[in-house]
């Protein structure tokens, strides 16, 4: 149990939230900024229990005035079901706060009004997660559907890329409607600035996915997937179609046929120990 309560000391609160609770309190709408809080703070300790549970790193819990965010450190080498389990339960916390409202209600022990506040930011909250934006819930059960079809980076990208098309399109249908809505404005220059980072630091995950192969911490193999791929190829061409969940061989072909067959901890131990960053699998196969 203490365990589990040690999540709390992951709790920050982060600074815009205090600006919006002040403009809160000045407005008379600080009970409604507090039930936003309630719900978006057992929503991020949803994935947080979940993530200590399968014994992910957890960083930080950062509550956020429109939201909240659950941040690991880890890099995609775990099992994907984990991870889904992990995404998956923070909107889970959403049926059971809904369910408690309801009987706490009629127990007459909160008011209709108070009940009807607290469901309608439940379901929005709820709503807005399952966006397939990233990074909401609904972006990262996009990313690993896309993982389990395609390679990690380009799952990576594909999701990103997709994530802010449709974030595009929803910030035109949401202003349409509301153009004047601080709160939209935030929310959305949020997600932009998230979106933005997380592709800056593309290059930066991928190479941590690569690491933690490398250094044996991937989890789950659920196949052994073979990669063809042309002796001229670079060595980081070839880890481009990595995969999750799969451990790799390499059948390297030359202009007149097979050359060898590579384990992909020799590219790893090419790339990262030895530093042949610039080297082809022909060489590699060679040295061997």
């Amino acid at each position: 149990m203490s365990n589990y309560l040690g999540l709390l000391l992951k709790v920050h609160i982060h600074p815009l939230f205090w600006a919006v609770a002040g403009i809160s309190v000045l407005t008379g709408h600080f009970w409604e900024l507090l039930t936003l809080f309630l719900i978006v703070g057992f929503h991020e300790l949803g994935h947080a229990a979940s993530a200590r549970y399968f014994g992910w790193k957890i960083k930080q819990i950062l509550i956020l005035p429109f939201g909240g965010m659950c941040e690991v450190d880890e890099h995609g080498n775990r099992p994907i079901r984990e991870e889904l389990i992990i995404v998956a339960s923070g909107p889970l916390q959403h049926v059971w706060m809904g369910a408690a409202i309801l009987l706490l209600e009629a127990g007459s022990l909160v008011s209709p009004d108070f009940a009807a506040l607290f469901h309608q930011y439940n379901i929005m909250v709820l709503l807005f997660n399952l966006l397939p934006i990233w990074p909401l819930d609904g972006g990262r059960l996009v990313h690993l559907f896309l993982s389990v079809q395609k390679p990690y980076l380009k799952a990576y990208k594909v999701s990103l890329a997709s994530s802010f098309c449709i974030l595009a399109a929803f910030h035109l249908a949401v202003v349409s409607i509301a153009p004047l809505h601080l709160n939209v404005w935030i929310v959305m220059l949020y997600l932009y600035a998230s979106l933005w980072k997380e592709w800056k630091q593309i290059r930066y995950s991928f190479v941590r996915f690569l690491l933690e192969r490398h250094y044996g911490k991937q989890d789950d193999f659920r196949e052994l997937k073979p990669i063809e791929a042309s002796g001229d190829k670079f060595i980081h061409e070839t880890m481009e179609k990595f995969k999750r969940g799969c451990k790799h061989l390499i059948h390297v072909t030359g202009p007149s046929g097979p050359m060898g067959h590579l384990d992909e901890n020799e590219l790893l131990h090419a790339y990262f120990t030895e530093k042949q960053v610039h080297a082809c699998l022909k060489d590699i196969v060679y040295h061997d």
